[in-house]
């Protein structure tokens, strides 16, 4: 997932977000239908790299669509927006995966595939190519070098990365818990569906109101409520206090959730939207093989409380270090909004 994030971000730069994103839409069921047919445990394992490397080329090659159609107040809403539809779809997704399982992994992968092709249709006919750059060979020149320079965003990556692994932790150590705890699979159903209903429901809610403070307060203190909310997992015994947990972290990412999709936007220079927006998408994918490894590490050698107590100080140390650096990402975005 880390490279088709890289690739999706480099491809937006290079052939515009709008090619970028019907590539990655249309090489996705490729893969699919690879997998779905791969004959050997090799090839499957090489099929499954390339479903991953897919998959992850639309979301930066999106976000960089949505950075170049608006600007301002409109952009950081138009992020909130996609990060409330992409919860909305992984909800139905995951209720909608077990039944079709169930009637074979054929009806699953045909679904996957088909609504990947009807996502590049509806960007076929429904968005408008923009004007081609007199030297579209030049726009992604140096590929990621121009972000590694930028060391504000770099740390901004960075910052992200760390509270993306802390709230990976939601996803795969939270589910071990409830195991050693003696808790059958169905509380961590629970969790899970708790979780998608606060998303869908409180981010309309929240956004209006969030949205007249400053984004680096509202994420700062999104990341200590995640951390804050994952660590107290530490605490939880029964379903209902999983589930209180659960509303925590719940809260703290539909705030991170309004605000910082536009960040990088704001951040990048015009012409590498498409490779900022690669770089967070990095982040993200990177924390999902990251969660799993660190509560590995931690829960076969110091135990489950030294995990819980991490993520309550990345998350705190983050915000932190995101509120002694506000004044420069102001100035930044600043100079960066129309």
């Amino acid at each position: 997932g880390a490279g088709g994030a890289v690739a999706g971000g480099w491809l937006a730069d290079r052939i515009g977000a709008r090619g970028a994103l019907i590539t990655g839409l249309v090489a996705a069921p490729v893969t699919l239908g690879v997998l779905y047919v791969a004959p050997s445990l090799p090839l499957m394992v090489a099929a499954a790299v390339l479903v991953g490397v897919a998959g992850r080329i639309y979301p930066p090659a999106a976000g960089a669509l949505i950075a170049a159609s608006v600007t301002g107040e409109r952009r950081t809403r138009a992020f909130s927006l996609m990060h409330w539809a992409i919860n909305i779809g992984a909800a139905g997704a995951a209720m909608l995966a077990g039944f079709l399982a169930a009637h074979g992994y054929l009806l699953l992968f045909a679904v996957d595939a088909l609504t990947c092709l009807i996502f590049a249709g509806i960007v076929v006919w429904g968005i408008a190519p923009s004007p081609r750059p007199a030297r579209p060979a030049t726009r992604a020149a140096g590929g990621y070098r121009i972000v590694l320079r930028d060391k504000l965003m770099v740390t901004f990556v960075v910052l992200m990365l760390s509270d993306e692994i802390v709230y990976s932790l939601s996803e795969f150590a939270v589910p071990l818990s409830i195991r050693l705890d003696g808790l059958t699979p169905a509380v961590f159903g629970a969790v899970a569906v708790t979780n998608a209903v606060l998303v869908v429901v409180l981010q309309p809610f929240l956004y209006p109101r969030l949205a007249r403070f400053g984004r680096m307060q509202v994420l700062g203190a999104a990341w200590v409520i995640v951390g804050i909310g994952v660590a107290s997992t530490g605490l939880a015994h029964s379903p209902i206090a999983y589930a209180a947990t659960a509303v925590i972290w719940s809260i703290g990412e539909v705030a991170g959730g309004i605000v910082a999709g536009g960040i990088a936007a704001d951040l990048a220079p015009a012409e590498a939207q498409g490779r900022y927006q690669g770089a967070m998408t990095w982040a993200s994918s990177l924390a999902r093989l990251a969660g799993p490894l660190l509560t590995t590490v931690l829960f076969a050698t110091v135990g489950p409380a030294a995990l819980w107590w991490l993520a309550a100080v990345v998350g705190i140390v983050s915000a932190l270090i995101l509120w002694r650096l506000a004044p420069a990402f102001h100035r930044r975005l600043t100079l960066a909004t129309p």
